[in-house]
């Protein structure tokens, strides 16, 4: 097991990861690592993220409550403590506003459509959850009923926030989410999509099982209508958030 210095370098390594790839900007976003049954190791408030030290970590109870460290606790602590609360198996945790996946998140939409069988696989599908303001219960109460069921949730007007059995973990989750949401918005500028049907996704759900590195539980994003994904009409609600992206000049909506 890795011990409190381990972890603190290693909270210190992944936020000037999440700040170089432009995950987060000036003081956003938050890590933390559950060091014990009672204490969370997590990053302070009004810090970037790229500029952090190990002692300038915080640890703080199952309530919130710092019990050491010189810096202020974060107002989004108790999102953290939330994921660790409904998710036993949950060690690291990772908020930030990658600006794709945030871009998606801000337009209202999911990343739930089976479009890349790596994503399938590692993190199924990647929900919205409703607004709430941030640092409040709002925000838990909008988050709740995703957790137990996803690794990684888009929170609207917001940002994501991803998480697993370790801080490295959680990290790889985000930059899949950003990755993804990346592609998606490819397709739809491209002005099409092709879903993986119900049996390549019933295929992926038996890999999932095989991966090294991969033990999420998340759910599966739902198959097309069609069954197979291919040349399958979209759904009114798809067309109708699809037609909310801009139009490439000199080029028509069908």
């Amino acid at each position: 097991m890795a011990s409190e210095r381990q972890h603190r370098n290693e909270i210190v390594q992944y936020g000037r990861m999440m700040h170089a790839r432009g995950f987060v900007a000036a003081t956003d976003g938050n890590l933390s690592v559950r060091l014990d049954e009672r204490r969370i190791l997590a990053t302070p408030t009004a810090m970037s993220k790229g500029m952090l030290r190990a002692s300038d970590l915080v640890i703080v109870d199952l309530d919130g409550q710092r019990l050491s460290g010189k810096r202020n606790v974060s107002s989004e602590i108790g999102m953290h403590l939330l994921i660790y609360q409904l998710r036993p198996d949950v060690r690291g945790v990772v908020h930030a506003h990658p600006r794709t996946a945030t871009g998606f998140a801000a337009a209202g939409i999911a990343l739930n459509q089976p479009l890349v069988c790596e994503v399938v696989i590692g993190l199924g599908s990647i929900p919205l959850a409703k607004y709430g303001t941030p640092g409040t219960p709002e925000l838990a109460d909008a988050l709740a009923p995703l957790i137990p069921e996803y690794d990684a949730l888009l929170m609207s007007n917001h940002g994501v926030v991803s998480y697993g059995e370790d801080l490295a973990s959680a990290y790889m989750k985000m930059e899949t989410v950003e990755h993804f949401a990346q592609i998606a918005l490819i397709t739809h500028l491209l002005g099409c999509q092709q879903p993986l049907g119900a049996r390549e996704l019933e295929k992926l759900m038996i890999a999932r099982t095989k991966y090294e590195g991969t033990r999420s539980a998340a759910a599966m994003p739902l198959a097309p209508l069609n069954g197979n994904g291919k040349n399958g009409s979209r759904s009114r609600q798809e067309k109708t958030k699809a037609d909310l992206l801009p139009t490439p000049a000199g080029s028509r909506r069908s």
